[in-house]
């Protein structure tokens, strides 16, 4: 997996180790095309790795979206691909951006670990990894760069997949500790961290009491799926990536199971009386539709603990073929329609204790703008204005500014607010998104942030990248 510099990242068939890309459709390709057409006198005027990895750029990919689907998703007028004052005033903002999902991969894993953990993809899924690069495409340095130099981010949460032994992405003490780092640095604040608890491990749920106290996590991260499976001779040849995706997992669990869910959803409450986070980040959705992928258990664990947060990682969205539309009674069992089902059949309404989060979600969708106004639609209907999240799974995708711009420029059109009953997404709505509600949630001080993130000259960035030349990602 290759980020190119020459078209915007949104248009590029891009994925994580969670989900592979979907391939493009032909409206994708013709968007592309266009997108190039459009840009081709400015990129030559400015240098192409330049315009197309600044607004201009971004500002020719969604107009040419906007022609092929044939509807103003986004308001970007025509001079912002050649006037980057034009693309300023289109596509900036000023929110103070909190990320509530970011990642990176602590070099620890290379290299034998790393070529390991390829192998395995490259077994089970071939044509997902063909050409994948190394993984030092996403270590602590490419974060820096991605989630705070290139990327306008006041404010990130760093999380991990799950795991044990040397395959894991980052363990507690390394969230901890890349935290600890930049704030003594000088980036105080602007970088917040998880603790990943796996229920089925009786002694993680012991841990959690010492994970609580040390590594003062802003939310518990939870993976139903289970783990994947290091084993490559597991996996049957011939099979496609979706026949395959259920045999990747193992100790799948979900949220209301008697045992492990509620031993877990008891321990969170316990711990959040004694100062522990309330705040539990489930992943939900891209899971090849894995059953314990599914949100399907978020209504009854939200009704059954209401004095805690619920935040579900990606909304319960799945990469499908074809595009996922309205709610209806025959799709409820369909992406982030499994959550609406789910919050409906618990009487979970707007504003209440269940999050929806769009990383990953939203770079996926925004190329197909109707799924995109569909998502966005039913998650406000459903959680609130004030209950939906910004997340973009940094740094599998770059630096994810273009995420934010296509953002702040994109709008439900008139005729499926009308059809569908979904709200307008305003500008005080994109605020709230972008940045309001996940401040409410995790009690941080936009002034503070803004004030923060304004006056960082990062000096704290090069000292950083200093100790991971030296020593290697924190820990």
């Amino acid at each position: 997996m290759r980020v190119r510099r020459d078209i915007p990242s949104f248009l590029q068939p891009l994925h994580t180790d969670e989900f592979a890309a979907r391939p493009p459709s032909d409206e994708t390709t013709a968007a592309v095309r266009r997108t190039r057409a459009l840009g081709e006198d400015a990129a030559r005027r400015l240098g192409e790795e330049t315009f197309w990895l600044d607004r201009q750029g971004t500002a020719a990919g969604l107009i040419a979206i906007n022609e092929q689907h044939g509807a103003e998703f986004y308001d970007v007028p025509a001079a912002a691909v050649d006037d980057r004052e034009a693309a300023d005033d289109a596509l900036g903002g000023d929110e103070v951006v909190i990320d509530v999902q970011t990642h990176y991969v602590a070099d620890r894993l290379r290299p034998a670990t790393a070529e390991h953990t390829i192998e395995i993809y490259r077994n089970a899924m071939p044509s997902w990894w063909k050409g994948l690069d190394d993984l030092t495409s996403f270590n602590f340095a490419e974060y820096l760069r991605c989630v705070f130099l290139e990327t306008e981010n006041a404010v990130a949460v760093l999380s991990s997949a799950p795991g044990v032994g040397e395959h894991r992405q980052l363990y507690n003490g390394e969230m901890l500790a890349t935290r600890v780092l930049l704030d003594e640095l000088g980036a105080r604040g602007r970088l917040l961290n998880h603790s990943v608890v796996d229920p089925t491990r009786l002694e993680d749920l012991s841990m959690m009491d010492r994970w609580a106290d040390e590594c003062r996590p802003v939310a518990w991260k939870v993976y139903t799926l289970g783990e994947v499976v290091t084993d490559s001779s597991a996996y049957s040849p011939g099979l496609t990536w979706r026949e395959k995706m259920p045999g990747l997992w193992t100790s799948g669990w979900m949220l209301d199971d008697d045992d492990r869910g509620a031993q877990f959803l008891q321990r969170v409450d316990e711990l959040a009386g004694r100062g522990g986070p309330r705040i539990i980040c489930a992943h939900k959705g891209l899971s090849g539709l894995v059953d314990t992928g599914s949100p399907r258990d978020i209504g009854p664990a939200a009704a059954a603990f209401p004095d805690l947060r619920f935040v579900v990682y990606h909304s319960g969205y799945e990469i499908a073929p074809d595009e996922e539309g309205p709610y209806t009674e025959e799709t409820a069992d369909v992406g982030t329609n499994r959550m609406v089902s789910t919050l409906r059949d618990n009487h979970i309404g707007p504003g209440a204790n269940v999050y929806a989060e769009l990383g990953s979600t939203w770079f996926v969708a925004s190329s197909r703008p109707r799924e995109a106004a569909h998502i966005l639609g039913k998650m406000l209907l459903a959680v609130g204005e004030d209950n939906v999240l910004w997340g973009t799974d940094s740094i599998w995708y770059g630096p994810s500014q273009s995420l934010i711009d296509s953002f702040r420029a994109f709008q439900i059109p008139l005729e499926m607010q009308e059809e569908f009953g979904y709200p307008a997404i305003t500008d005080e709505v994109k605020d709230k998104i972008l940045s309001r509600n996940a401040a409410r949630l995790y009690g941080i001080d936009l002034e503070v942030a803004r004030r923060n993130a304004e006056n960082d000259d990062l000096v704290w960035m090069r000292g950083a990248l200093e100790y991971y030349r030296d020593k290697g990602s924190p820990r």
